[in-house]
């Protein structure tokens, strides 16, 4: 019985930290191309790297939650954090994203 029990409690340790780990921000990521081509990433999931399908002219954090933004495609060259309802412009542009909480 006590291996059962011990058995039956890392099964639920386990669910249960996969179901918050899966979690996503509420709302829309929304980036410009330098050409005005509008792009969306809505409901993302948190702390994933997405890389961007453009090099962001203009990114505008319309989620829940607090967004990084990096200038390589797999979020190593860190620019700056957003807060929800705040965007930003950029020359060059950033290439990926991270919801960060």
């Amino acid at each position: 019985m006590g291996r059962l029990s011990l058995t039956v409690g890392t099964a639920a340790v386990l669910v249960t930290g996969l179901a918050t780990n899966a979690q996503a921000a509420s709302g829309t990521i929304r980036y410009f191309s330098a050409g005005g081509q509008e792009f969306d990433i809505t409901n993302p999931p948190d702390n994933v790297c997405l890389t961007l399908q453009v090099r962001a002219t203009n990114v505008t954090n319309e989620t829940n939650k607090r967004v990084s933004i990096y200038l390589d495609t797999s979020c190593n060259t860190f620019v700056t954090t957003l807060v929800p309802g705040r965007g930003v412009s950029y020359v060059g542009g950033p290439q990926s994203v991270r919801v960060i909480g």
